[in-house]
């Protein structure tokens, strides 16, 4: 059974340097490109998507890459191991210079997640995790245990959002869970990160807007603290199907109120159970 770490330490490493080189061009006028109408990209993206994928291709030459400023691979199957790399998740937050967004690599064998690494630059936190074994927080050299097991109260649940694209079926959920905590911030690896650290209670994108990159990092540290991490029927994330796109959406919690959670997203998601 692979205890994956050689790749967490490889994936930490290339997090820290992908790192400093977007905080450099953080701290200094930058350009910035659409790649659509609301879809902004800066040099910080490329330069850091291309420090990852090199390091990975050469550190693990079998092993595929799939980083989401690179061209998509052009392969129907995915099984075996793949890399799912988010560079710079959070650009707005990046461009709007408030220090939520944080980089994401993440490994899938068979298209289940295994392990992976989410980067916070401007707090110099990284987080690390195994699917159903451990995940950690790392500071100033120091490693600190996750669990997400529990919530802080089931009759009073917290809910973490988007900053930038929150679902306008959040205010539903939170009517049917009577929910009245809510926090925002940018970056998917940041607001499950602040589930792993019992911040919050759940996270969920109902709508098919997050791609494989968004999931694969934060599923393998949400899932080695102990937490749960599904789709909103919960069901497994599918990696590598359907353009990566995640077309049921995502629901990330601590592991007693999921199922809570599932009843009151569910019906609100527009897509079927396959």
């Amino acid at each position: 059974m692979p205890d994956f770490s050689k790749e967490i330490e490889v994936a930490s490493k290339l997090a820290l340097e992908a790192g400093r080189a977007i905080l450099q061009i953080y701290e200094q006028d930058f350009s910035i490109s659409y790649k659509n109408p609301n879809d902004p990209v800066t040099d910080a993206d490329h330069q850091a998507n291309a420090i990852i994928v090199k390091g990975l291709q050469y550190l693990f030459p079998s092993d595929t890459v799939v980083a989401e400023e690179s061209p998509l691979p052009q392969t129907s199957s995915f099984a075996g191991r793949v890399w799912y790399v988010d560079p710079l998740d959070g650009t707005k937050e990046f461009i709007g210079k408030n220090g939520e967004f944080s980089i994401m690599i993440g490994l899938t064998v068979d298209g289940v997640s295994q392990c992976g690494v989410v980067y916070w630059p401007t707090k110099g936190e990284l987080f690390g995790g195994i699917s159903g074994k451990t995940a950690w927080k790392e500071e100033n050299g120091n490693r600190t245990p996750l669990k997400a097991t529990h919530a802080q109260d089931l009759k009073n649940l917290s809910l973490v959002a988007s900053r930038s694209h929150r679902s306008s079926a959040l205010d539903h959920i939170k009517q049917t869970l009577n929910i009245h905590r809510e926090q925002r911030m940018g970056s998917v690896g940041l607001k499950i990160a602040w589930i792993a650290q019992r911040e919050a209670d759940f996270y969920t994108e109902p709508g098919p807007y997050t791609r494989s990159w968004d999931a694969c990092a934060p599923e393998a540290i949400l899932r080695g603290a102990g937490g749960k991490f599904t789709d909103v029927h919960g069901q497994p994330i599918q990696y590598g199907a359907q353009d990566f796109r995640n077309i049921h959406g995502i629901v990330a919690t601590t592991e007693d109120c999921h199922d809570l959670v599932i009843k009151a997203v569910e019906p609100l998601c527009t897509c079927h159970k396959s």
